[in-house]
Protein backbone atom coordinates (compact mmCIF):
# COMPACT_ATOMS: atom_id res chain seq x y z
CA UNK A 1 0.00 0.00 0.00
CA UNK A 2 0.66 3.68 -0.39
CA UNK A 3 3.18 5.22 2.09
CA UNK A 4 1.64 8.13 4.39
CA UNK A 5 2.45 11.59 3.42
CA UNK A 6 5.59 12.85 5.23
CA UNK A 7 5.81 16.32 6.41
CA UNK A 8 9.27 17.01 5.50
CA UNK A 9 8.89 16.06 1.81
CA UNK A 10 5.88 18.07 1.25
CA UNK A 11 7.20 21.50 3.42
CA UNK A 12 8.15 22.92 -0.20
CA UNK A 13 5.30 21.70 -2.02
CA UNK A 14 2.03 23.80 -1.40
CA UNK A 15 -0.11 22.52 -4.00
CA UNK A 16 1.40 18.51 -3.65
CA UNK A 17 -0.33 19.35 -0.09
CA UNK A 18 -3.30 20.97 -1.13
CA UNK A 19 -3.79 17.74 -3.22
CA UNK A 20 -3.02 15.18 -1.46
CA UNK A 21 -5.05 16.34 1.50
CA UNK A 22 -8.48 16.08 -1.08
CA UNK A 23 -7.99 11.97 -1.19
CA UNK A 24 -7.95 12.45 -5.13
CA UNK A 25 -8.31 8.65 -5.75
CA UNK A 26 -11.66 8.90 -4.20
CA UNK A 27 -12.61 11.73 -6.65
CA UNK A 28 -13.77 9.36 -9.68
CA UNK A 29 -16.55 8.29 -7.23
CA UNK A 30 -17.85 12.11 -8.03
CA UNK A 31 -16.82 11.96 -11.88
CA UNK A 32 -18.69 8.57 -12.12
CA UNK A 33 -21.91 10.06 -10.60
CA UNK A 34 -21.46 13.46 -13.08
CA UNK A 35 -21.02 10.70 -15.97
CA UNK A 36 -24.32 8.73 -14.62
CA UNK A 37 -26.11 11.94 -15.48
CA UNK A 38 -24.31 13.40 -18.58
CA UNK A 39 -25.21 9.75 -20.32
CA UNK A 40 -29.01 10.15 -19.30
CA UNK A 41 -28.91 13.46 -21.04
CA UNK A 42 -27.41 12.10 -24.24
CA UNK A 43 -29.45 8.91 -24.26
CA UNK A 44 -32.82 11.60 -24.43
CA UNK A 45 -31.81 12.43 -27.93
CA UNK A 46 -32.60 15.63 -27.46
CA UNK A 47 -29.79 17.63 -27.98
CA UNK A 48 -26.14 16.49 -28.03
CA UNK A 49 -23.94 16.91 -25.39
CA UNK A 50 -22.79 20.58 -24.72
CA UNK A 51 -18.74 19.63 -23.64
CA UNK A 52 -17.88 22.77 -21.66
CA UNK A 53 -20.86 22.93 -19.58
CA UNK A 54 -20.46 19.15 -19.04
CA UNK A 55 -16.56 19.94 -18.12
CA UNK A 56 -17.80 22.55 -16.04
CA UNK A 57 -20.01 20.51 -14.13
CA UNK A 58 -17.69 17.82 -13.37
CA UNK A 59 -15.14 20.45 -12.24
CA UNK A 60 -17.79 21.53 -9.85
CA UNK A 61 -18.45 18.20 -8.42
CA UNK A 62 -14.95 17.24 -8.21
CA UNK A 63 -14.33 20.37 -5.87
CA UNK A 64 -17.30 19.88 -3.98
CA UNK A 65 -16.21 16.00 -3.01
CA UNK A 66 -12.52 17.06 -2.73
CA UNK A 67 -13.88 20.05 -0.04
CA UNK A 68 -16.13 17.45 2.02
CA UNK A 69 -13.13 15.05 2.39
CA UNK A 70 -10.85 18.13 3.23
CA UNK A 71 -13.73 19.08 5.70
CA UNK A 72 -14.00 15.36 7.16
CA UNK A 73 -10.16 15.74 7.76
CA UNK A 74 -10.68 18.40 9.84
CA UNK A 75 -13.42 17.50 12.04
CA UNK A 76 -11.57 14.27 12.68
CA UNK A 77 -8.50 16.29 13.93
CA UNK A 78 -11.00 18.09 16.34
CA UNK A 79 -12.52 14.66 17.67
CA UNK A 80 -9.92 12.68 17.97
CA UNK A 81 -10.53 9.71 16.04
CA UNK A 82 -7.87 9.59 12.99
CA UNK A 83 -5.20 10.52 15.76
CA UNK A 84 -6.59 7.46 17.88
CA UNK A 85 -6.82 5.47 14.94
CA UNK A 86 -4.64 2.26 15.29
CA UNK A 87 -6.16 -0.19 12.51
CA UNK A 88 -6.21 2.31 9.59
CA UNK A 89 -5.52 1.33 6.24
CA UNK A 90 -4.05 4.10 4.52
CA UNK A 91 -5.24 5.30 1.53
CA UNK A 92 -8.85 3.80 2.29
CA UNK A 93 -9.39 4.52 5.74
CA UNK A 94 -8.21 6.80 8.88
CA UNK A 95 -8.25 10.11 6.58
CA UNK A 96 -5.43 11.48 4.18
CA UNK A 97 -3.09 11.49 7.50
CA UNK A 98 -1.78 15.21 6.84
CA UNK A 99 -2.55 16.96 10.03
CA UNK A 100 -1.95 13.63 11.85
CA UNK A 101 1.33 13.46 9.97
CA UNK A 102 2.49 16.89 10.11
CA UNK A 103 1.66 18.13 6.44
CA UNK A 104 -1.05 20.63 7.18
CA UNK A 105 -2.21 22.00 10.59
CA UNK A 106 -6.36 21.58 11.17
CA UNK A 107 -6.31 25.64 10.63
CA UNK A 108 -5.01 25.21 6.71
CA UNK A 109 -7.16 22.21 6.88
CA UNK A 110 -10.38 23.63 7.35
CA UNK A 111 -8.96 27.11 4.59
CA UNK A 112 -8.64 24.65 2.14
CA UNK A 113 -11.82 23.10 2.66
CA UNK A 114 -13.30 26.61 2.61
CA UNK A 115 -11.48 27.70 -0.54
CA UNK A 116 -13.13 24.44 -2.03
CA UNK A 117 -16.36 25.29 -0.87
CA UNK A 118 -16.31 28.74 -2.59
CA UNK A 119 -14.74 27.37 -5.63
CA UNK A 120 -17.72 25.14 -5.90
CA UNK A 121 -20.30 27.72 -5.15
CA UNK A 122 -18.63 30.31 -8.05
CA UNK A 123 -18.78 27.21 -10.82
CA UNK A 124 -22.44 27.00 -9.51
CA UNK A 125 -23.05 30.13 -10.43
CA UNK A 126 -22.05 29.98 -13.69
CA UNK A 127 -24.04 26.98 -14.42
CA UNK A 128 -27.23 28.79 -13.11
CA UNK A 129 -27.33 30.76 -15.84
CA UNK A 130 -28.39 27.50 -17.89
CA UNK A 131 -29.73 25.32 -15.86
CA UNK A 132 -31.98 28.12 -13.66
CA UNK A 133 -33.29 27.83 -10.30
CA UNK A 134 -34.18 23.75 -10.23
CA UNK A 135 -30.09 23.84 -10.13
CA UNK A 136 -29.97 26.05 -6.87
CA UNK A 137 -32.19 23.85 -4.93
CA UNK A 138 -30.37 21.07 -6.03
CA UNK A 139 -26.65 22.26 -4.97
CA UNK A 140 -28.09 23.29 -2.03
CA UNK A 141 -29.34 20.08 -0.89
CA UNK A 142 -26.30 18.91 -1.79
CA UNK A 143 -24.33 21.50 -0.13
CA UNK A 144 -26.18 21.35 3.37
CA UNK A 145 -25.45 17.45 2.85
CA UNK A 146 -21.50 17.52 2.25
CA UNK A 147 -21.11 19.73 5.12
CA UNK A 148 -23.09 18.24 7.40
CA UNK A 149 -21.95 14.67 6.43
CA UNK A 150 -18.98 15.52 9.27
CA UNK A 151 -19.40 19.54 10.68
CA UNK A 152 -21.51 19.28 14.02
CA UNK A 153 -23.77 20.18 15.38
CA UNK A 154 -25.47 17.36 12.82
CA UNK A 155 -22.70 15.45 12.21
CA UNK A 156 -24.62 13.01 10.04
CA UNK A 157 -21.78 10.07 9.93
CA UNK A 158 -21.24 9.73 13.67
CA UNK A 159 -25.64 9.23 13.76
CA UNK A 160 -25.63 6.70 11.61
CA UNK A 161 -26.92 8.62 8.51
CA UNK A 162 -23.27 9.13 6.95
CA UNK A 163 -23.95 5.96 4.51
CA UNK A 164 -27.67 7.33 3.17
CA UNK A 165 -26.33 10.37 2.77
CA UNK A 166 -23.14 9.57 0.78
CA UNK A 167 -25.31 7.64 -1.17
CA UNK A 168 -28.09 10.72 -1.72
CA UNK A 169 -24.70 12.56 -3.06
CA UNK A 170 -23.49 10.52 -5.39
CA UNK A 171 -25.82 8.29 -6.62
CA UNK A 172 -28.91 10.49 -6.40
CA UNK A 173 -28.09 14.69 -6.65
CA UNK A 174 -24.73 14.08 -8.93
CA UNK A 175 -26.47 12.29 -11.56
CA UNK A 176 -29.41 14.73 -11.45
CA UNK A 177 -27.69 17.81 -11.67
CA UNK A 178 -25.66 16.52 -14.80
CA UNK A 179 -28.24 15.65 -16.47
CA UNK A 180 -29.94 19.38 -15.78
CA UNK A 181 -27.34 21.43 -16.82
CA UNK A 182 -27.26 19.51 -20.15
CA UNK A 183 -31.38 19.57 -20.42
CA UNK A 184 -32.75 22.20 -18.02
CA UNK A 185 -34.93 20.51 -16.17
CA UNK A 186 -35.28 17.75 -13.55
CA UNK A 187 -35.67 14.03 -14.48
CA UNK A 188 -36.61 11.08 -12.39
CA UNK A 189 -34.59 9.21 -15.13
CA UNK A 190 -31.30 10.22 -14.19
CA UNK A 191 -32.70 9.29 -10.47
CA UNK A 192 -33.62 6.31 -11.05
CA UNK A 193 -30.42 5.45 -13.54
CA UNK A 194 -28.22 6.39 -10.43
CA UNK A 195 -29.94 4.21 -8.10
CA UNK A 196 -27.86 0.98 -7.98
CA UNK A 197 -25.11 3.23 -8.10
CA UNK A 198 -26.43 5.04 -5.01
CA UNK A 199 -26.31 1.71 -3.25
CA UNK A 200 -22.49 0.77 -4.41
CA UNK A 201 -21.11 3.69 -2.74
CA UNK A 202 -23.19 2.66 0.63
CA UNK A 203 -21.48 -0.30 0.77
CA UNK A 204 -18.11 1.09 -0.16
CA UNK A 205 -18.34 3.63 2.81
CA UNK A 206 -19.67 1.08 5.22
CA UNK A 207 -16.97 -1.42 4.50
CA UNK A 208 -14.78 1.39 5.00
CA UNK A 209 -15.89 1.74 8.33
CA UNK A 210 -14.71 -1.80 9.57
CA UNK A 211 -11.48 -0.72 10.26
CA UNK A 212 -12.38 2.28 12.21
CA UNK A 213 -14.93 1.07 14.11
CA UNK A 214 -12.76 1.50 17.33
CA UNK A 215 -11.20 4.67 16.84
CA UNK A 216 -14.61 6.06 15.88
CA UNK A 217 -16.77 4.48 18.87
CA UNK A 218 -13.90 6.16 21.00
CA UNK A 219 -14.45 9.16 19.47
CA UNK A 220 -18.53 9.01 19.64
CA UNK A 221 -18.39 8.85 15.92
CA UNK A 222 -22.21 6.16 16.08
CA UNK A 223 -21.81 5.14 12.27
CA UNK A 224 -23.64 1.78 11.54
CA UNK A 225 -20.45 -0.43 11.41
CA UNK A 226 -20.10 1.45 15.54
CA UNK A 227 -23.82 0.67 16.44
CA UNK A 228 -24.37 -3.06 15.37
CA UNK A 229 -20.87 -4.42 15.75
CA UNK A 230 -18.48 -5.71 12.94
CA UNK A 231 -20.23 -9.09 12.34
CA UNK A 232 -23.45 -8.03 12.24
CA UNK A 233 -22.59 -5.28 9.94
CA UNK A 234 -21.58 -7.55 7.24
CA UNK A 235 -25.28 -8.52 7.31
CA UNK A 236 -25.80 -4.70 5.70
CA UNK A 237 -23.05 -4.94 2.73
CA UNK A 238 -24.72 -8.49 2.19
CA UNK A 239 -28.41 -6.62 2.23
CA UNK A 240 -27.34 -3.77 0.11
CA UNK A 241 -25.47 -5.33 -2.30
CA UNK A 242 -28.15 -7.63 -3.51
CA UNK A 243 -30.46 -4.52 -3.21
CA UNK A 244 -27.66 -2.48 -5.68
CA UNK A 245 -27.32 -5.67 -7.85
CA UNK A 246 -31.12 -6.06 -7.99
CA UNK A 247 -32.15 -2.66 -9.02
CA UNK A 248 -31.08 -2.32 -12.43
CA UNK A 249 -32.91 -5.81 -12.91
CA UNK A 250 -36.29 -4.13 -11.77
CA UNK A 251 -35.41 -0.82 -13.21
CA UNK A 252 -35.09 -2.82 -16.92
CA UNK A 253 -38.21 -5.42 -16.35
CA UNK A 254 -40.22 -1.81 -15.35
CA UNK A 255 -39.15 -0.29 -18.05
CA UNK A 256 -37.62 2.87 -16.49
CA UNK A 257 -34.02 1.58 -18.22
CA UNK A 258 -32.86 0.15 -21.07
CA UNK A 259 -31.85 -3.32 -21.52
CA UNK A 260 -28.27 -2.24 -22.09
CA UNK A 261 -27.94 -0.66 -17.99
CA UNK A 262 -28.03 -4.45 -17.15
CA UNK A 263 -24.33 -4.08 -18.41
CA UNK A 264 -23.26 -2.79 -14.88
CA UNK A 265 -23.84 -7.04 -13.30
CA UNK A 266 -20.57 -7.00 -14.80
CA UNK A 267 -19.30 -5.83 -11.58
CA UNK A 268 -20.79 -8.79 -9.37
CA UNK A 269 -17.81 -10.83 -9.56
CA UNK A 270 -15.90 -8.58 -7.36
CA UNK A 271 -18.84 -7.56 -4.87
CA UNK A 272 -18.97 -11.69 -4.36
CA UNK A 273 -15.22 -11.38 -3.52
CA UNK A 274 -15.43 -8.46 -1.30
CA UNK A 275 -18.27 -9.97 0.23
CA UNK A 276 -16.61 -13.52 1.02
CA UNK A 277 -13.40 -12.02 2.67
CA UNK A 278 -15.67 -9.71 4.05
CA UNK A 279 -17.42 -12.48 6.06
CA UNK A 280 -14.19 -14.24 6.74
CA UNK A 281 -12.06 -11.28 7.83
CA UNK A 282 -14.69 -8.81 9.60
CA UNK A 283 -13.03 -9.06 13.18
CA UNK A 284 -9.72 -8.54 11.84
CA UNK A 285 -9.23 -5.38 10.49
CA UNK A 286 -6.15 -5.81 9.16
CA UNK A 287 -7.25 -8.16 6.44
CA UNK A 288 -9.62 -5.84 4.96
CA UNK A 289 -7.62 -3.81 2.31
CA UNK A 290 -8.73 -7.02 -0.36
CA UNK A 291 -12.03 -6.29 -0.10
CA UNK A 292 -11.65 -2.82 0.15
CA UNK A 293 -10.09 -2.59 -3.27
CA UNK A 294 -12.30 -5.13 -4.48
CA UNK A 295 -15.55 -2.84 -3.29
CA UNK A 296 -14.22 0.51 -4.98
CA UNK A 297 -13.59 -1.53 -8.41
CA UNK A 298 -16.91 -2.74 -8.01
CA UNK A 299 -18.11 0.53 -7.50
CA UNK A 300 -16.98 2.28 -9.98
CA UNK A 301 -16.70 -0.16 -12.66
CA UNK A 302 -20.65 -0.97 -11.77
CA UNK A 303 -21.23 3.29 -11.94
CA UNK A 304 -19.42 3.75 -15.55
CA UNK A 305 -21.12 0.29 -16.75
CA UNK A 306 -24.72 2.32 -16.29
CA UNK A 307 -23.06 5.35 -17.91
CA UNK A 308 -22.12 2.73 -20.97
CA UNK A 309 -24.87 0.49 -20.84
CA UNK A 310 -26.97 3.82 -21.06
CA UNK A 311 -25.02 5.88 -24.04
CA UNK A 312 -25.41 2.08 -26.42
CA UNK A 313 -28.80 1.67 -26.12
Amino acid sequence: MPREPDAAHLVRRPLLRALLATRPAFLLLAAVGVGIGLAVAVATGERPLDAPLAALTLLGALTFHAAVNVDNDYHDARNGTDADNADRLFPFTGGSRMIQNGALSPEQTQRLAWLLYAATGLIGLALLTRAGLSLLWLGLAGALLGWAYSAPPLALNSRGLGEVTVGLGFGMLMPMGADLVQRGMLSTGAAWAGAGYALMTVNLLLLNEFPDADADRQAGKRHLVVRLGRSRARWIYLGTAVLAYSTPVLLVATDRLPTTALLSLAALPLTVYALRRLWQDAERPERLAPPIRATIAATLLFGTLTAVGLLLD
